[in-house]
Formats: structure tokens, C-alpha cells, sequence
């Protein structure tokens, strides 16, 4: 799955953009047949926007699309419920995540609904969030509105 890496790289990326802006450090890229369709990162902070996660950015960049059961969604952290929903209802196939133990998240309700997932447990991603939490309790309070 080296082409996993890769595209969680990218996802990576947008995290770190969305931490040099002073906001919660997920980001997310589409993939359809082996190219990045879209991209974005956490913007809450930035924007003032409660609903702006790193997940919904990159649906919203996407824009309107007949179809996304043949993307794939790659996501530094595990969605919030937000997020995990509107994977379902978008149809979206398949969630590659990074890490999970910062934030459990909702995998079991994604693959529940039909959606493949896989777990990455990137060392990287677990790391910018780590530094994150440490800096910042309060924003990530905010952020998960205590449901960690």
C-alpha cells in the first residue's frame, strides 16, 4: 500500500498547513484513480466556521460530483461524526485514516455503513497531533467538544 503512504503524505501536509495557520492540525485529500481530485485541512480557527474540519474543506473543494463511490478519502485523523456522516452520505468507498489515538472517532460506524477503511497508525500524524494537544488543550477541547 505505498500509494497509501503517499497520499497520506499529502494529507499531511494539509494538516501542517492548517497548524502553521494556528488551527487544529487535520488535514484531507480525494483521491480517484491514482490522482488527488481534492484537498483540504481543518479551517475552524481560521474562518470561525464550527463545521470547517480538514474533511469537509476537502468534500467542499471536490465540489458537486454525480458519484463518489470510487474516491477515496484520506484523513489525518478519525472523522468526527460530522465528517463520518457525510462520508456515508456522499457514498464515499473508501477512508484511508492516519491515527486514531488521539481521537477514536467513528470507524466502526463508517464500516458499519459499507465503507472500507483502513488504518494507517502514521507516526507522523500522531505526532503533529500530539504537539498540538500539548500547546493547545483548549482549542482541541473546543474542537472535539469533549468527546474524545
Amino acid at each position: 500500500m505505498d500509494s497509501d503512504q503517499e497520499f497520506m503524505a499529502l494529507a499531511f501536509e494539509q494538516a501542517r498547513k492548517s497548524y502553521a495557520d494556528g488551527g487544529v492540525p487535520v488535514g484531507a485529500v480525494m483521491v480517484e484513480n491514482g490522482q488527488v481530485i481534492a484537498a483540504g485541512h481543518n479551517q475552524r480557527v481560521q474562518n470561525g466556521d464550527p463545521i470547517a474540519h480538514g474533511e469537509m474543506a476537502c468534500i467542499q473543494q471536490a465540489g458537486r460530483r454525480a458519484r463518489y463511490d470510487d474516491v477515496t478519502l484520506f484523513t489525518t485523523l478519525s472523522p468526527c461524526m460530522m465528517c463520518a456522516d457525510a462520508i456515508v452520505q456522499f457514498g464515499i468507498g473508501r477512508v484511508v485514516v492516519g491515527e486514531n489515538r488521539s481521537f477514536s472517532g467513528n470507524i466502526d460506524f463508517l464500516r458499519e455503513h459499507g465503507v472500507e477503511v483502513t488504518l494507517l497508525d502514521d507516526e507522523r500524524c500522531r505526532s503533529l497531533m500530539d504537539t498540538f494537544i500539548a500547546e493547545r488543550p483548549e482549542l482541541w477541547d473546543e474542537d472535539i467538544a469533549g468527546n474524545g
